[in-house]
């Protein structure tokens, strides 16, 4: 019934985690404040290392609030977004899901103005997810002047100190799983039951360990250990066993050496260099004409929690992973010292493997073919 009723009213539902374990208690702490300060422009902060789940908590808010809001608007991974489409874009999208409609934003017009014209005297939820210290989106501080009260705006942020300096009324420090929860979060991804089988559950205890109760380690190595057997837990906890606690990359990295074949390996790294935000079918059907098997090979890195498709049918990737995908670039072009040609992306080097340069260059070659058909 419930659906039916979100259906009919046309209300976003967020697709937050397929496995809320530990989460309740954290959202029901988060709504509480926001029912407190119901009569004012709420503004919270959520703070915590990358990976330990903010977005999702700030998802599981919203599809527990957003009823009450006619206008509302999520935008997620705000520092690849901005990135990627540019700062501009990020104000039209702002504003696209405010009004419902597509906007485009003059080069000549202030967006600032344009949001202010908007949104005054208006009740809304907005949700910031990854905010940096470059963000520049709203004036937090003034924008308590002309919205209107029962707002809510929700920063998430790796910086602990940004809530500070952008003046949010309250910041929640997102906690790690304890071990208990870290075991049946484990475990709902590797045998999709609460608890390990009984043969497992040592093996299982020793990975939480190393996980050090992180959601997003314990989901990519819980997926890679999906249907495996004890020699590849072995193999998967003597690795966790050589990296240090605080070095998540190289946890992550895990699943990405446990891919079965050189194809699955590049096609995360073309992702993670060119597609990142981009439509799912499109992206299909450029790497199918580059002779690779995406739709296979994009469904095993979603099986894996390599990537994620978001709203809109757009690939989505965690930013831990997608700078561990940047990190493995990094280390090809320094194991390889004849590769001399560069790309510049996000303000970043990547040293391209040939595979990459291949899938990039027929990329823009089958580009310029359709432009040049198209003109004749």
């Amino acid at each position: 019934m419930d659906k039916i009723v979100k259906s009919v009213l046309n209300l976003p539902i967020l697709s937050a985690t397929k496995f809320p374990v530990g989460l309740q208690s954290n959202v029901e702490d988060l709504i509480r404040t926001i029912k407190d300060k119901s009569s004012e422009v709420c503004i919270i902060g959520i703070t915590g290392a990358g990976g330990s789940g903010k977005t999702t908590l700030a998802k599981s808010i919203c599809n527990k609030i957003h009823g009450t809001f006619k206008k509302k608007s999520f935008i997620e991974d705000i520092g690849q977004v901005s990135r990627t489409i540019g700062h501009r874009r990020l104000e039209e999208q702002f504003i696209s899901d405010v009004l419902k409609t597509e906007v485009e934003i003059p080069s000549d017009y202030m967006e600032s103005r344009t949001i202010r014209e908007i949104l005054t005297g208006k009740k809304v939820l907005i949700v910031l997810d990854d905010v940096t210290e470059d963000f520049t989106l709203l004036d937090l501080w003034e924008c308590r002047e002309w919205l209107s009260g029962g707002t809510v705006i929700i920063i998430t942020t790796r910086d602990i100190d940004l809530p500070r300096i952008l003046k949010v009324d309250t910041v929640y420090g997102i906690k790690l799983m304890n071990a208990n929860e870290s075991l049946e979060l484990l475990s709902w991804h590797v045998f999709r039951e609460p608890k390990p089988k009984e043969e497992y559950n040592d093996l299982a205890k020793s990975v939480v360990t190393h996980c050090g109760g992180l959601p997003l380690a314990l989901e990519v190595i819980g997926n890679c250990l999906f249907k495996s057997e004890k020699e590849e837990w072995n193999s998967v906890l003597l690795k966790l066993e050589q990296i240090p606690l605080h070095n998540v990359q190289q946890k992550l990295k895990i699943s990405f050496d446990g891919l079965r074949n050189q194809i699955e390996k590049y096609l995360f790294l073309d992702i993670c260099c060119f597609f990142v935000g981009e439509g799912r079918a499109c992206v299909t059907k450029i790497l199918n004409g580059c002779e690779v098997d995406a739709d296979s090979g994009i469904r095993v890195l979603i099986e894996c929690s390599l990537i994620k498709i978001k709203k809109n049918n757009k690939l989505g990737m965690h930013p831990l992973l997608q700078e561990m995908g940047r990190e493995i670039i990094r280390e090809i072009s320094r194991k390889e010292s004849w590769m001399n040609n560069r790309l510049w992306f996000d303000d970043a080097e990547y040293v391209l493997t040939d595979n990459l340069v291949r899938t990039f260059f027929t990329y823009v070659f089958k580009l310029l073919l359709e432009v040049f058909a198209f003109s004749f």
